[in-house]
């Protein structure tokens, strides 16, 4: 069986897109912005951004440090540190409905892979997590600990920087956590 040109049209595209020549840089796969990273000088990366989800319940940071095997130029390894603060997100407890403000903290390993001008990365870890109920007389205190994990990513041409990321929280009481983001970069 032959294959068809489309098949063929992928593959040459990720051939090209993977050649040293079409290699965008050495910004790590899970990486935000060039600009927003801190190389130190013993080789170790360091990202660092908010967290705001849509709805507006939920701020915090996420701290990512990380480095490339010298063996291994494409690879990117890494450990991202999180805190979360939720405030008054509407949750259900059996049959009642109550507010619950939740905090958050986690921690994941980040492996990602870098072919050309594309980047992808998966996270895994866990995130412990406290949440108390707004409403006086609600004596329903939750707290636990949970797994993370997360897919992305990073396409990059130029100066244009391109993102996508999921990541999940395996626990229903903190279901408010997950989330899906995409956001397009282009400084000038």
């Amino acid at each position: 069986m032959k294959p068809g040109p489309t098949l063929a049209a992928l593959v040459a595209g990720l051939a090209i897109a993977s050649s040293p020549l079409a290699a965008a840089d050495e910004t790590p796969a899970y990486a935000g912005q060039n600009t927003d990273l801190m190389h130190l000088d013993n080789g170790l990366v360091v990202d660092g951004r908010d967290i705001e989800t849509p709805d507006g319940y939920t701020s915090g940071f996420r701290l990512i440090a990380g480095f490339n095997p010298l063996r291994l130029p494409r690879l990117d390894l890494g450990a991202e540190f999180s805190y979360r603060e939720s405030d008054e997100v509407p949750t259900r407890l059996g049959d009642q409905q109550m507010l619950l403000n939740t905090v958050s903290l986690g921690g994941s390993l980040v492996a990602g892979v870098r072919l050309g001008h594309l980047g992808l990365y998966a996270k895994s870890g866990l995130v412990g997590w406290e949440g108390d109920p707004v409403m006086p007389g609600q004596d329903v205190a939750r707290s636990g600990t949970t797994r993370v994990q997360g897919l992305g990513a990073r396409l990059q041409f130029d100066r244009l920087v391109s993102r996508l990321e999921f990541e999940e929280f395996d626990a229903p009481d903190m279901a408010h956590l997950n989330l899906v983001t995409a956001s397009l970069h282009f400084p000038f």
